[in-house]
């Protein structure tokens, strides 16, 4: 594993004299996943640039759908990330696999599964969103949300999406994130800072299949973990090749939930 350096400059570089509301209309949708750690001295910067992404929604005619997703990897050196997840870690060894990256490291940014930002070159992650936002999406929708009261609650929402061309069948995945989270740390590298991060992965999976020609409709439930809040989570799904590879579509749905 290494780490990758940030020049300050760069975490206010993409979004330049724009500021977009977060909950604006939406543009089309670009999925950008933070591979990070509460361990990696590295990671502040790249937390600090994903929240002004999703925060001042830089593109316009975009929608930059996030998502922070802890690794594991760094738990032996002094400090353990209550965020992180083996699963996690996985899925960011799926995608060096399948991208030819050499290793794994953090922090890391990728969008829509196929691309690597260079966070030290605001230039090319400028392009390279760009580029995504211009690809055509297929339509996915996160309906009927609601939140059932109960010891934990129960989340249930529907996930639909429109059929694919081509011959190969895609995967639809559902994510809930936590809408902001904070830590203080108490050892290894960024031992007695204050963390914060938003659209923390609490809980990302496979929930089923979109096959060619066919639309996707099905319902989803989950009980939310002990100490959740229902206000500060944000329902994602999306449709990706597998691999994981290509994203198709993604959609987002923020708390509250009407």
């Amino acid at each position: 594993m290494r780490t990758f350096a940030i020049p300050f400059l760069v975490v206010f570089a993409v979004a330049g004299n724009h500021v977009y509301a977060a909950d604006t209309a939406p543009g089309s949708p670009v999925l950008i996943e933070l591979f990070t750690s509460e361990g990696c001295s590295s990671c502040p910067p790249a937390d600090a640039l994903l929240e002004r992404i999703d925060v001042s929604q830089p593109l316009p005619g975009a929608q930059l759908i996030v998502l922070s997703e802890h690794v594991d990897y760094w738990n032996h050196d002094g400090w353990k990330d209550p965020y992180s997840s083996p699963s996690l870690t996985q899925r960011q060894s799926a995608y060096a696999n399948g991208l030819g990256t050499s290793d794994l490291y953090t922090p890391q940014m990728i969008v829509d599964g196929t691309a690597v930002l260079r966070l030290n070159d605001p230039q090319q992650m400028r392009q390279t969103l760009a580029k995504a936002a211009a690809a055509p999406a297929i339509p996915v929708r996160i309906e009927s949300v609601k939140i059932e009261g109960g010891n934990p609650p129960l989340l249930r929402a529907r996930i639909e999406a429109e059929g694919i061309s081509g011959q190969h069948k895609a995967d639809v995945y559902v994510a809930v994130a936590l809408n902001h989270a904070e830590s203080q740390v108490l050892r290894g590298e960024n031992s007695g800072r204050r963390l914060t991060h938003v659209a923390v992965v609490e809980y990302l999976k496979k929930i089923g299949s979109l096959d060619v020609g066919k639309t996707f409709s099905q319902d989803f439930q989950l009980k939310l973990k002990s100490g959740m809040e229902p206000g500060n989570i944000r329902i994602i799904a999306f449709v990706q090749q597998p691999g994981p590879g290509k994203v198709l579509g993604a959609a987002l749905r923020n708390a509250p939930f009407q």
